[in-house]
C-alpha cells in the first residue's frame, strides 16, 4: 500500500516534458523568492516604513491585475512556449538592473518601485501561459490535479527555502548578489524549454477581435458559477488576509528583536506549513472534493494567524506560522485545480487569467490597506483580524464549499 501512495503522489512525474517543466520553475522560483525577500528587505532598511512595503508589493502585483486577462488572451491566442521564453528573458533583465542599482549605490525607493511596476508587467503574461502550460505537458488529463499540486509544492518548497538563503545572502554579500543569483535562475526554465518535445505549435486564426476575446472570458465566467463563486472567494482572501505578509518585517525586528535572518526564517515557517499542504493535495485521489479541503484550510489558516499573532516567543510563533501558511496555500492550489480541470480547453487561458486577476487585483490592495492598518493598530492586531476575517470568510462560503459532488456536477 505504501508504494503505491508513493506512485499517487507523485505520478505527474511519468510524463518527461512535466518533469523537464517542473524542474526548471524550481530553480527559477528559489531566485523568485530570494529577489522578493530581498526587494522587500530593503524597502524596509531604508524607510523603516510598513506602509511602504505595502507600496512595494503592490507596485509589483498591481500591474499583473491590470494585464493578466490580456495574458491570458495571448495564452489561447499564441504559443505559449514562445511567450514564456520571452517574458524569462525580459525577468532576467529586471533582476540584472536591480542588482546595478545596488551594487553601484543607487539604491533609491522609486527606482526599486519602477522596476517591481515593469516585473508586474511581465508576470501578467508569463503567470497564464505557465500555468496553462501544465495541462500541455502532463502525459495524461488523470494526472493533471497531481501535476498542480506537485507545482505549487516545488514553488512552497522554494517559499520555504529561498528566504531562509535571502536572508543569509543579504548579511553575507548584500542584496545585489540575491539579484543576480535570480536573474541567473530564469535560464533553467529556458533549457527546460528547449529540451521538451512536443508536437510543432499549430498557428490558430485569430478571428475575434482582442476585445471579443476579453467579453467571451468574462461572460464564460458569468455562466459558470462553480468557477465565479470561488473567483469571488478568492478574491475576498487576497484582498483581506492573504497580504498577512506585508507586515512580517515588522513581526522579525519589532516583535522578535531580529534582523534579515529572522525575516527569512518567519517566511520558511510559513513554506515549511505551505509544502506540507501541497504534498498533502498531490496525495489526494482522483475525485475527492477538493472544496471541502479548501473550506477546512481557510479555517487553519484564520487560526494560524490569531495565535501567531499574539505570541512573542519565536519558536512558539513558528508553529502557527506554517500551520498559518499550511492553511494559505489551499486558496491558489484548490482554485488552480479546478480551473485547470472544468473549464473548457479554448477558455483556460481566458479563465487563469481572469483567476489572477482575482488575486493581482485584490492582493496588492489589500498589501497597501495592511500597511496602512498596521502603522495605526500595530502589525499583531492587524494580522489578529486578519486571521478573524479568514473564518468568517469560511464560514459564509460553508455552504457553497461543503455542497456534495453530485450536485456540483448536476449543472
Amino acid at each position: 500500500m505504501k508504494k503505491i501512495s508513493q506512485y499517487n503522489t507523485f505520478r505527474a512525474f511519468a510524463s518527461r516534458n512535466y518533469t523537464l517543466y517542473l524542474v526548471g520553475r524550481s530553480v527559477s522560483q528559489f531566485g523568485t523568492w530570494m529577489q522578493r525577500t530581498a526587494v522587500v528587505w530593503v524597502v524596509y532598511s531604508i524607510t523603516h516604513s510598513a506602509f511602504l512595503i505595502g507600496v512595494t508589493i503592490f507596485a509589483e502585483q498591481f500591474p499583473s491585475f491590470l494585464f493578466s486577462i490580456t495574458g491570458g488572451v495571448a495564452a489561447d491566442r499564441y504559443n505559449r512556449f514562445t511567450l514564456i521564453k520571452i517574458t524569462q528573458l525580459t525577468s532576467m533583465a529586471q533582476a540584472v538592473l536591480l542588482a546595478v542599482l545596488v551594487i553601484t549605490g543607487h539604491t533609491i525607493v522609486w527606482a526599486i518601485l519602477l522596476l517591481s511596476v515593469l516585473l508586474g508587467i511581465i508576470n501578467a503574461f508569463d503567470v497564464p501561459a505557465r500555468q496553462a502550460l501544465i495541462h500541455d505537458v502532463v502525459a495524461s488529463p488523470d494526472d493533471l490535479p497531481n501535476a498542480v499540486s506537485l507545482s505549487t509544492a516545488t514553488a512552497s518548497l522554494a517559499q520555504l527555502l529561498g528566504p531562509a538563503l535571502s536572508g543569509i545572502v543579504l548579511n553575507a554579500f548584500g542584496a545585489g548578489v540575491c539579484f543576480l543569483l535570480n536573474a541567473a535562475s530564469f535560464g533553467a526554465v529556458i533549457v527546460s524549454l528547449l529540451l521538451m518535445k512536443l508536437p510543432a505549435y499549430q498557428s490558430q486564426k485569430a478571428n475575434k477581435k482582442v476585445v471579443a476575446d476579453f467579453s467571451e472570458g468574462f461572460a464564460y465566467i458569468k455562466n459558470t458559477p462553480d468557477i465565479a463563486l470561488m473567483i469571488a472567494m478568492l478574491a475576498l482572501v487576497s484582498l483581506l488576509v492573504l497580504p498577512y505578509n506585508t507586515v512580517l518585517p515588522v513581526f522579525a525586528k519589532v516583535v522578535f528583536n531580529g534582523d534579515a535572518s529572522t525575516f527569512g526564517y518567519i517566511n520558511s515557517f510559513v513554506g515549511i506549513g505551505a509544502v506540507a499542504g501541497t504534498i498533502f493535495l498531490a496525495s489526494r485521489k482522483p475525485g475527492v472534493h477538493l472544496k471541502k479541503i479548501l473550506f477546512v484550510s481557510t479555517l487553519l489558516m484564520g487560526v494560524g494567524l490569531i495565535l501567531f499573532s499574539q505570541l512573542t516567543s519565536f519558536p512558539l510563533a513558528m508553529l502557527f506560522a506554517a500551520i498559518a501558511g499550511y492553511g494559505s496555500i489551499a486558496q491558489f492550489t484548490v482554485s488552480n485545480i479546478v480551473v485547470q480541470k472544468d473549464a473548457a480547453p479554448e477558455m483556460r487561458g481566458r479563465t487563469m487569467g481572469i483567476l489572477l486577476m482575482a488575486i493581482f487585483g485584490m492582493m496588492p490592495l489589500g498589501c497597501v490597506l495592511t500597511g496602512a492598518v498596521s502603522e495605526r493598530i500595530g502589525a499583531p492586531a492587524t494580522v489578529l483580524a486578519q486571521g478573524i476575517i479568514a473564518i468568517v470568510i469560511g464560514l459564509v462560503f460553508v455552504k457553497y464549499l461543503t455542497r456534495p459532488l453530485n450536485e456540483l456536477n448536476a449543472k
